[in-house]
């Protein structure tokens, strides 16, 4: 008979990790690094891959996971959010800063604020030991082949992806880089080998997303094709991705662009939404 983790790609299969270190990056922004039996096949996808964490509730000691995907994605979804409360284990999307196969180690970095949900206010207090469960990795970084130079855009959520971007990049590939966060205290040093303009926008008081949409209108871009990856807040990633089309004349399929998340909601809040439009045959959420 053929078992559930033959039956099931790897990225869909259950697979546990567990807190080795945790390291603050800054007042904000917390490092931890996983390890566990589970992560030696774990496989590489792409720099900006991602991974579907559990987390546990409140006084467990690891997550209770719904029955394992055996066919259509969106059965299992609902089958998620219809647990109980008290029991349906939060889960939230998390890029992969780095994997270190020949331990195996795994780091994901955690942005920290008083407002953050279930798996932030987890990250504040984890400690070696304690266990998460994933699903992945997936990944939507993809480079078309005439690409010249590379233009990288994001908020907070975005900086690891966008770190481990850079890090993959050959030496001396042109990338320009805005990342919008609240100020200067939460800007990381970014190694890269490739030839890199980075540029670090502070939001202040303004709008989500208005200063770096302000600073990528305004700049001046290198001749050639470019590449371009958006991620972070939706409504941020909607109206970037809208001007390089309309304004700046990048063809479509040269963009990779992805909502993180979204103002307002938490991600099984952005869930229930996404699968009340199907139930009645709305189109789902576009970015523009």
């Amino acid at each position: 008979m053929t078992t559930q983790a033959q039956t099931t790609p790897a990225s869909l299969t259950y697979r546990s990790m567990r807190v080795g270190t945790v390291r603050r990056l800054t007042r904000h922004l917390v490092r931890i690094t996983f390890t566990g039996e589970d992560l030696r096949d774990f496989t590489d996808v792409a720099p900006d891959q991602y991974l579907k964490v559990f987390f546990p509730l409140r006084d467990e000691e690891r997550p209770r996971l719904p029955p394992p995907i055996s066919g259509d994605v969106m059965s299992w979804y609902r089958t998620y959010l219809a647990m109980p409360d008290d029991v349906r284990p939060p889960m939230r999307t998390y890029t992969v800063r780095a994997f270190r196969a020949e331990v195996p180690e795994l780091d994901i970095d955690f942005v920290l604020h008083p407002d953050s949900g279930p798996a932030a206010r987890w990250a504040a207090s984890a400690a070696p030991g304690a266990e998460v469960a994933f699903l992945g990795p997936s990944g939507l970084y993809a480079v078309p082949r005439d690409t010249d130079w590379q233009l990288l855009v994001g908020d907070e959520s975005a900086i690891p992806a966008i770190g481990a971007i850079l890090e993959s990049l050959p030496a001396g590939f042109p990338a320009r880089v805005f990342v919008e966060v609240d100020s200067a205290e939460h800007e990381l040093r970014l190694d890269t080998a490739g030839e890199v303009d980075v540029r670090w926008v502070h939001r202040g008081g303004a709008r989500h997303g208005a200063a770096v949409l302000a600073a990528v209108r305004t700049a001046a871009f290198p001749a050639g094709q470019p590449y371009a990856w958006l991620s972070g807040e939706a409504g941020m990633v909607k109206f970037l991705r809208r001007h390089l089309v309309r304004e700046r004349g990048v063809d479509k399929r040269a963009i990779t662009f992805t909502g993180y998340w979204r103002l307002g909601r938490s991600e099984e809040e952005q869930g229930r939404e996404q699968v009340r439009k199907i139930d009645a045959g709305e189109p789902p959420d576009e970015v523009d």
